[in-house]
């Protein structure tokens, strides 16, 4: 296998490993591991016990995972790309559930929200006085399916009658088809596809309901405001990072006997990547790592907690269901970003289509 196919092989999985094992650091103090607390407790010896435990094993197998994976890379083909990343995946998920199950057996063994007054709070402000939509960042994504439309425009009439539409790790075509304008305009019809399902995702995701807290309210607003723009813009970002490893690996297969150079491909989508964890690093899901008053005091505790609402969250606290709730998505539990209201019929219904639009670009090439 050439430099460039391992060195791809090595960074997603590490990526992925990177991404599981600062997990933890994203979340609100009183969001560990998906599980709801009262702010008090954000400090109980069982959570600090736990996430170390969750970091041991994430690194130790996820690491041992990555080294194997790069070594059998280096030697033999007998590692298909795409293997480890989904290994390190289910070593994280069980990682995760396990912390995750024995936070919530000390929260409902000590009782932790006996006595508290839970609450739950909205800012009418965020609706009638909303920050505007980032739409100048979707900008250079447009731009670039612009570009490459024009690409294949321009090279179509050179374009060989028979031309690859898929390469193996190494970057040798393995797979052909005829020339068509499907086949030709296939990358930019992903292109398109990734570029209007990530706009309507930010979108919606943009008016989603907040998770103000209702012990500082108005600074939980505030924080709020912040994190949407940040999140979105990096979303926004990473789109035109994904077009252009599109247009990157479009370029071989409107020129017969090119090599696709992994390296190329994946760069602009890694860089993307780091992009969004570096933001997510920075602003912690729901702003929660940003500063409430932007330097200046902050408000005062209203003494009120918010809402313990564990029991609509399904399987590793990832899966959000409430048939009662009218909205779309929600904020994650873990991680960074939002996730959809599975117990809303529309919210299934977007999700259908979004999913439902890859699985159908493939037929445009037949």
């Amino acid at each position: 296998m050439n430099s460039g196919a391992l060195l791809v092989n090595a960074a997603i999985p590490l990526v992925v490993l990177a991404v599981a094992w600062l997990t933890p650091s994203l979340t609100s103090p009183t969001l560990p591991f998906g599980v709801r607390i009262p702010a008090a407790r954000a400090d109980a010896p069982v959570i600090a016990e736990q996430r170390k435990r969750y970091r041991w094993l994430v690194g130790m197998a996820g690491g041992a995972l990555v080294a194997l994976n790069v070594g059998l890379s280096a030697t033999t083909h007998l590692v298909r790309p795409g293997v480890v990343p989904v290994l390190i995946l289910a070593v994280f998920l069980a990682a995760f559930s396990r912390t995750r199950v024995a936070i919530a057996a000390a929260k409902r063994d000590e009782d932790w929200y006996r006595g508290l007054s839970q609450g739950v709070v909205t800012d009418t402000s965020l609706r009638t006085d909303p920050e505007p939509f980032p739409w100048l960042w979707s900008i250079p994504a447009l731009l670039i399916v612009a570009g490459t439309v024009m690409t294949a425009l321009v090279l179509y009439p050179s374009v060989p009658d028979r031309l690859a539409v898929h390469f193996n790790a190494s970057g040798i075509p393995d797979h052909f088809a005829t020339k068509s304008v499907g086949s030709v305009f296939f990358p930019v019809f992903v292109q398109a596809g990734v570029t209007a399902t990530i706009l309507v995702l930010a979108w919606f995701s943009f008016r989603a309901r907040p998770e103000l807290d209702p012990a500082r309210p108005a600074d939980s607003a505030r924080r709020h405001r912040r994190f949407s723009v940040r999140a979105v813009i990096s979303l926004l970002v990473l789109a035109a990072c994904v077009d252009l490893s599109m247009l990157a690996g479009a370029w071989p297969i409107w020129h017969a006997g090119q090599k696709l150079s992994p390296v190329l491909v994946m760069l602009p989508i890694l860089v993307g990547l780091a992009l969004v964890v570096g933001v997510a690093l920075r602003t912690g899901q729901g702003g929660s790592r940003l500063p409430a008053a932007d330097g200046g005091v902050p408000e005062e505790n209203t003494g009120v907690v918010r809402r313990d609402d564990d029991r609509y969250w399904r399987g590793a606290g990832s899966l959000y269901v409430n048939r009662a709730d009218p909205a779309l998505l929600v904020q994650k539990r873990s991680g960074f970003g939002w996730t959809f209201n599975f117990g809303n019929p529309r919210a299934l219904l977007l999700l259908a289509l979004i999913v439902g639009l890859p699985l159908a670009l493939p037929l445009i090439v037949r």
